[in-house]
């Protein structure tokens, strides 16, 4: 059996006291449809803009997750960034 995985995919930035992290994979189908392909073969549909990077379609098909329903379109893929302090 398959797992598909429908929703958010996003570019995050995260900031600690120690560091910024930026450009990374994120979203909510992402984190879903990475922790399924350990266990499933799984099927990703979401929405990016055209300044995703490949790599990340290369990643997620390094782990055998099918990326044809993930669309591509005109426009800046969806961003989010938080901050995290030392009291977390």
């Amino acid at each position: 059996m398959s797992v598909l995985v429908v929703g958010s995919i996003a570019i995050d930035t995260v900031k600690t006291p120690v560091e910024e992290y930026s450009e990374l994979l994120g979203g909510s189908a992402s984190y879903g449809a990475l922790a399924a392909s350990f266990f499933s073969p799984v099927r990703l549909v979401g929405i990016v803009g055209d300044d995703f990077p490949e790599s990340e379609f290369q990643f997620w098909k390094s782990r055998k997750i099918d990326t044809e329903g993930v669309q591509r379109v005109k426009g800046k893929t969806f961003r989010w960034s938080g901050e995290y302090a030392w009291d977390l």
